[in-house]
């Protein structure tokens, strides 16, 4: 284009420019004018999915603000006030106990994945063969808490999640209600660090036993069903505002798990945006693109991965997917371009 510029008068190339751009068609930007206070969690591992939603519908001509980030109890309450348009981390059915907060004025709308907010339990792949573990039971057996051991306390050693994370008392629980207290020791350091140690130890042909979630970037450094297994609990007991969603903590499908369904002892949930029913009912296309839209969580595990390891451009890791995934993501926008002309 610029070549081509040296070689004509000013005024002809901007004809030239004028003749051969494409028409912008108000269709193909329904949102034009529309502004979008956008929210993220307190959590870094959803703000990829934030960035490739908030590209959507920017590239629908919607106006998309900086994320503004908090936590659950305050997102939920102002996208019922529509202080706040959205986010697109909604975790169902843990986020149930604020139904009450924001059903009145916002609503779940599409997933971003099914099932793919899970919690569990994971050992190396080669010392849940080696040893025959499937369930957290299998740790009272002496020759598997002497594999584990690595402080040499008699225990085997759990990599758990910091005190004052939720988790942290739900393996607490479980160690209680499933008679482990003797035979687990949880660790309670930073999460990351911990994990980091794991990984070595792992490359060191070490067993390890760990606390995951997804998505998280241990699931691309120790892949489900290849580097690690999801194990079992012996049976349900859930803790706190759980209680009641046993029905979701076996789940169907769980890629390296011991068994199918998995019986976690955690509620697996749907990651799912969540969006203030006005502005819903306003923009059709947002509602068609949500419903249409998803992520595989093998990519948010890569991109989380990226951002463990210090590549924080998550705007830029978000852009990159969608040229990668184009043709997909042209036909979620059309279904949306057909919804706003309806």
């Amino acid at each position: 284009m610029f070549r081509l510029a040296k070689t004509l008068p000013a005024l002809g190339a901007v004809t030239l420019a004028l003749a051969t751009a494409a028409p912008v068609n108000a269709q193909d930007r329904p949102g034009e004018g529309v502004q979008i206070t956008m929210a993220q969690p307190n959590w870094d591992t959803g703000w990829f999915q934030t960035a490739i939603y908030s590209q959507m519908l920017e590239e629908l001509g919607y106006d998309v603000s900086e994320p503004m980030t908090l936590d659950n109890a305050a997102f939920f309450q102002a996208v019922a006030l529509g202080d706040v348009t959205m986010w697109i981390d909604g975790w169902f059915p843990q986020h149930n106990v604020f139904r009450d907060t924001f059903e009145d004025g916002a609503e779940i709308v599409g997933a971003v994945a099914r099932g793919g907010a899970l919690q569990g339990y994971m050992v190396d792949k080669a010392s849940a063969d080696r040893f025959d573990i499937k369930t957290l039971d299998d740790f009272k057996r002496p020759e598997v808490r002497e594999a584990f051991d690595r402080d040499g306390d008699g225990k085997a050693d759990l990599v758990s999640c910091p005190v004052g994370w939720a988790c942290e008392e739900i393996i607490q629980h479980h160690l209680e209600a499933y008679g482990l207290v003797d035979h687990v020791n949880k660790t309670t350091a930073n999460y990351a660090a911990a994990m980091a140690d794991a990984v070595a130890a792992y490359e060191n042909g070490e067993p390890i036993l760990y606390y995951a979630w997804t998505p998280n970037w241990t699931a691309d450094e120790l892949k489900p069903g290849v580097d690690a297994v999801w194990i079992e609990v012996p049976f349900i007991s859930l803790f706190g505002s759980d209680k009641g969603l046993e029905e979701s903590a076996i789940w169907p499908g769980v890629e390296g798990c011991v068994a199918d369904p998995c019986r976690l002892g955690y509620i697996a949930n749907d990651i799912v945006p969540v969006v203030n029913s006005e502005f819903l009912a306003e923009n059709p296309a947002v509602r068609a693109l949500f419903e249409a839209a998803s992520v595989p969580l093998s990519d948010v595990f890569a991109q989380n991965a990226r951002m463990k390891d210090g590549d924080s451009d998550i705007a830029g890791h978000a852009a990159q997917w969608i040229a990668e995934h184009r043709e997909q993501v042209d036909g979620w926008l059309a279904t949306a371009r057909e919804a706003a002309a309806d």
